[in-house]
């Protein structure tokens, strides 16, 4: 059985940090890119990042380039997402997914076969 199970999530206060981790169980893990992805409250869940396969690319959504890494480690079967000086607008559920890695990564949530529950980050003062 497939399971993406995320971690790390939060209340945090605005210019704070957190690590948010994915561990998945049931699937090769090099054998797929990684994405994450957020929902806030009253809107539409967005795509704001993902790395191949190989590890040797990621990519953000442009808005987030430089506060957010990504990191993976397929020995330990995880994925983690670095997100540094927090905003309040990055409150929302974070979710990570699994895209089989036929053609690398994608910003298209359809493109994504497994997905985990989801870990609240709240950011306020």
């Amino acid at each position: 059985q497939v399971q993406l199970v995320e971690s790390g999530g939060g209340f945090v206060q605005p210019g704070g940090s957190l690590r948010l981790s994915c561990a998945t169980s049931g699937v090769t893990l090099a054998n797929f890119a990684i994405g994450w992805f957020r929902q806030a409250p009253g809107k539409e869940r967005e795509w704001i990042s993902c790395i191949t396969r190989s590890g040797d690319t990621a990519y953000f959504v442009n808005s987030l380039e430089g506060r957010f890494t990504i990191s993976r480690d397929d020995s330990k079967r995880a994925v983690h997402l670095q997100i540094n000086t927090l905003q309040p607008e990055d409150t929302a559920v974070y979710y990570c997914a699994a895209k089989p890695a036929g053609r690398g990564c994608s910003n298209s949530d359809n493109q994504y076969a497994y997905w985990g529950q989801g870990t609240q980050v709240t950011v306020s003062s």
